[in-house]
């Protein structure tokens, strides 16, 4: 794999330096990406796109806070296609009845207002999104990070839910031009090496150095026609993990096949680059290079061969035990050394499941590496999880099934429970491998705090069955001489047909809304104060601070329509005295009441108009974090520590757009102290339990200044530090969005207008 350390033009097929005659700025026009953004944006610029989606849509740990969100902003009607999926929160036995009622919130929101709702266990967001939405030149916006269509000639992102809000109240995704990154595809997979090896093989290159960072993914190259629709599609919904913004790819016989056998041919076309396209960068990547993957805990990231693993295992299990250090401190103690085995590396578990995992040809070849073959009577198990009905119809008849079952696999129905802990929880101390989306620390069930600790790694569905073949002893899928049956694929439709309520866009406003217990308003939330007097209640120095670190997944969703409620999990796995201090900043205790006292006093010393404004000045609370926002789209991960009183992170930089965006439509500000610059967090002017006073904040973001002077002051010492601190890019809606409050509040000002 060869990344280009400058940009690249994509002529006559190939990747050259320059082309005579041909400008940068004219050959970016010829890019897939630019003729699809710029189709669908409405500002009339180049540079600051302002973007309309064709379709949105969300599950069901999303939807309810998004059109809560829209409803308290004046929504009427849906105004463009919305797909209201349950794929996340399907068990409801988990919270009682918590989950079914928000399923009843999300039918009756979808026949009030026009959009479609598809029942528990149908599809996982994605597959349907693939299945029934999906259409050449388009673009959806999604309310999970790996909203990616790309290989289906889609252009879709996934954003936080007030990005979704804002489109079903006619606004827009306002986003600078992207740059775009060739990824130039030759050769042709080996036997046995899956999407997923690509997939792993391309994120372990690009993600530690940033070089996709959103920016657009755009596949070309000779080696995609020797890919299928569904492998190109399993590379593609994992580009998530690369921080990207979205993905494109040309299309051609192989995906209008795809439309055409699920009775939408008319929504095919053809898309390439024009000629002598420029790109920012450009990934080569030799398909016959690839060889089976594993990412070892605790991201995707850290992926190795799986020969690679198994000939240098000790040492490769050295270094996980660093990152479990660097994640968990001495919290517990971690090791996958007693997973060592006559040399071998023992599995716990296997799971193929969910957007990922859980498509046609990955369960297929699974089943033709099991067939004839047991998984054992020992430790080991393994689930499959079809990603949606039709595929399982499919596998029923085809004969797939047979082979999984009598292997001693078991066939679940479509659910994303297992990529973020809400289902087939691993044991305490297990290790399980996984075609799925995620492998970071706390998302598998863990429990820090109770000693609890199970962890995961990331495989192709053909490497996790040639595991189970091997009684869980790691192994991968081209040790095993299989035949792999390449059975056509049948779509029926009629599944959907007589399950998925499709309002065509027809509002029934005559409908109730039907409400559960547990689904709350959102709390008023106040307009950005003159100055900020900010208190820092948590202070993380990892590398990377994942979302599901900042508002864990798993049993806590059940809490995802009480914005209360679910607050109280905030950092709960990675600082669990932090909702305690968040609140009692809040609540204004006795406590820190006299704390304030004691900064006004102190900032006072500095200047008496500092110690004046700071006792006047808005009471806020912060966290720190190196980079804070990698992971899951899910904008609680920003508004649980919005209802608990926060007005601001502070960072080095944010690990994607989309968290930076959420704290933005919460009204907090996206402060970056000495943006990008690691050493800054060895010395910080500021500590956790310090007072960061912010004068002027208010005047930075309404005069668009490019920084506004800040003061930490340390209450045991009586010293106060000066520093910067800059908010970044800022749209003029974005900004107004900061100054009400929330993106809430900047709707309800403009209905009264």
């Amino acid at each position: 794999m060869k990344l280009w350390q400058k940009g690249a033009y994509l002529s006559n097929g190939k990747l050259v330096e320059s082309v005579a005659g041909v400008s940068q700025e004219d050959a970016a026009k010829n890019t897939m990406s630019w003729s699809i953004l710029h189709k669908h944006n409405t500002s009339g610029e180049d540079k600051k796109l302002k973007i309309k989606f064709d379709k949105i849509t969300s599950h069901d740990i999303t939807y309810v806070g998004i059109i809560q969100t829209a409803r308290a902003s004046g929504l009427e009607k849906f105004p463009l296609p919305y797909v209201l999926t349950n794929c996340h929160n399907s068990l409801c036995a988990v919270g009682g009845t918590i989950n079914e009622d928000d399923h009843m919130f999300g039918l009756t929101c979808a026949q009030k207002y026009g959009g479609i709702y598809v029942p528990p266990h149908q599809a996982v967001i994605h597959q349907f999104a693939r299945e029934m939405l999906a259409k050449c030149g388009d673009m959806i916006l999604g309310s999970d990070s790996h909203t990616r269509y790309g290989a289906l000639g889609t252009m879709a992102i996934g954003e936080g839910g007030g990005e979704l809000a804002k489109q079903l109240l006619n606004q827009t995704y306002d986003v600078n031009m992207p740059g775009v990154i060739a990824v130039y595809l030759t050769g042709s997979p080996v036997a046995g090496v899956g999407p997923q090896d690509v997939a792993l093989a391309i994120i372990k290159e690009v993600f530690n150095n940033g070089y996709v960072k959103n920016k657009v993914m755009e596949f070309v190259g000779p080696g995609v026609k020797n890919l299928s629709a569904d492998f190109r599609i399993g590379i593609d919904v994992m580009t998530t993990e690369t921080t990207c913004l979205s993905s494109i790819w040309t299309t051609d016989e192989k995906i209008r096949e795809f439309y055409a056998t699920h009775g939408r041919e008319d929504d095919y076309k053809e898309l390439n680059p024009g000629e002598n396209a420029y790109y920012d960068g450009a990934i080569e990547v030799n398909l016959d290079e690839i060889r089976p993957m594993i990412a070892m805990p605790f991201h995707p990231s850290c992926a190795y061969t799986i020969e690679e693993v198994n000939k240098n295992l000790m040492d490769i299990l050295d270094e996980t035990e660093k990152r479990a250090k660097v994640s968990f401190g001495d919290k517990v103690d971690f090791s996958l050394k007693n997973k060592v085995i006559d040399g071998k590396l023992y599995v716990d578990q296997g799971i193929i499941a969910g957007c990922a995992g859980g498509g046609y040809e990955n369960i297929c070849a699974a089943a033709d590496i099991l067939k004839g073959k047991d998984i054992g009577n020992g430790k080991f198990t393994m689930s499959v999880y079809p990603a949606s009905m039709p595929i399982y119809e499919a596998l029923l008849n085809n004969g797939a099934f047979t082979s999984l079952v009598r292997s001693g696999a078991v066939v679940k129905t479509a659910f994303c429970g297992p990529c973020f802990g809400a289902g087939d929880t691993p044991a305490n101390g297990a290790f399980s491998i996984r075609h799925s989306t995620r492998n970071f620390p706390n998302r598998e069930g863990s429990k820090i705090q109770n000693g609890q600790l199970s962890s995961v790694a990331l495989m192709d569905a053909r490497s996790i069955a040639a595991t189970a073949a091997n009684k869980g002893f790691l192994t991968p899928a081209t040790e095993f001489d299989s035949d792999f049956s390449g059975k056509k694929y049948f779509f029926d439709k009629t599944i959907y047909e007589n399950r998925v309520y499709d309002s065509k866009g027809v509002a029934h406003p005559e409908v109730e809304i039907q409400f559960g217990p547990n689904i709350k308003d959102w709390p008023q939330m106040n307009a950005l104060s003159d100055d900020l007097l900010l208190k820092v209640v948590s202070e993380i120095h990892d590398p990377v601070t994942t979302t599901d670190e900042l508002i864990p997944s798993g049993e806590t969703s059940s809490f995802r329509s009480n914005p209360l409620g679910l607050a109280e999990f905030t950092l709960s796995r990675k600082d669990p005295a932090y909702v305690g201090r968040a609140k009692a900043v809040r609540d204004q205790t006795g406590e820190i009441k006299a704390e304030v006292k004691k900064a006004v006093e102190i900032l006072a010393k500095k200047s008496a108009e500092f110690g004046k404004r700071a006792q006047e000045a808005g009471l806020g609370s912060t966290i720190y974090a190196v980079k804070p926002g990698d992971g899951s789209a899910r904008e609680q991960a920003a508004s649980c520590q919005r209802v608990l009183g926060a007005s601001a992170n502070i960072a080095c930089e944010y690990a994607t757009k989309r968290y930076r965006s959420n704290l933005i439509n919460w009204g907090m500000l996206p402060f970056t102290y000495k943006a990008g610059d690691q050493a800054a967090t060895e010395n910080l002017p500021f500590a956790n339990s310090d007072y960061v006073f912010v004068p002027d904040v208010k005047k930075m973001v309404e005069e668009k200044l490019p920084s506004v002077k800040a003061y930490g002051v340390n209450l045991s010492s009586g010293k106060v530090s000066e520093f910067e601190l800059a908010t970044g890019d800022l749209t003029d809606d974005e900004r107004k969005i900061i100054l009400a409050g929330c993106l809430i509040n900047f709707n309800r000002n403009n209905l009264k207008k």
